[in-house]
């Protein structure tokens, strides 16, 4: 399909817009949002989905409802193996519906702590919707492999490179073949060459 003309971004995120801006600030359409529009048009959507591509969707369909544009809407987590694909779609509320970043973070590192290191494979998926007003629905689905650490280093799980690289905050993500690995945290890490597959991903939230 080609892209529409205009989009509207369905988060109130301040930091996904910023990474949103960032990374498509050459794509050929307008991004509408909250920091260039009325924000009160943007409805507020609670996430009850079972799955990503659920919350993606109802967050997408909700403002291309109300504000008759295609809206873009994704939905993300960090699935670790040792805990059955757990925090998943919860991983914003793993530590309760009104959790705080370090409560959520903290609780997913005692969840691990009794789990060897080779045992403490995980990966950061994500599924990104986009909506359109008439009807019309498309969606992708990206995935990230990697082995999680208990040393805390980030800020919380609230955002995708921070379900990345914040999950006890050093976290090395294998990244696509001959392009090293990237390790997301504080500390930067050369990486060999640029790639998409090799980018810090878009920070997510309501």
């Amino acid at each position: 399909m080609s892209l529409p003309p205009r989009i509207a971004l369905a988060t109130h995120n301040p930091h996904k817009l910023r990474e949103l801006g960032r990374i498509c600030a050459d794509w050929p359409t307008e991004w509408v949002s909250v920091d260039t529009h009325d924000p009160s048009a943007f409805p507020d959507v609670a996430e009850t989905g079972a799955t990503y591509l659920d919350n993606a969707r109802l967050k997408a369909e909700a403002v291309a409802a109300a504000l008759g544009l295609p809206a873009l809407a994704d939905d993300s987590g960090i699935e670790v193996d040792a805990l059955g694909g757990a925090p998943g779609p919860r991983s914003a509320r793993y530590a309760g519906e009104h959790a705080s970043d370090e409560e959520n973070l903290r609780a997913l590192i005692q969840a691990i702590r009794g789990v060897p290191a080779s045992g403490r494979s995980a990966r950061y998926r994500c599924v990104a919707a986009l909506a359109m007003p008439e009807g019309g629905f498309e969606h992708v689905e990206g995935t990230c492999e990697g082995t999680l650490r208990t040393t805390p280093a980030g800020a919380g799980l609230s955002n995708m490179a921070d379900r990345i690289g914040a999950l006890g905050g050093e976290v090395a993500w294998r990244a696509a073949p001959g392009h090293g690995t990237v390790v997301v945290g504080r500390t930067p890490v050369p990486r060999a060459a640029p790639d998409p597959a090799t980018r810090r991903p878009v920070p997510v939230g309501e």
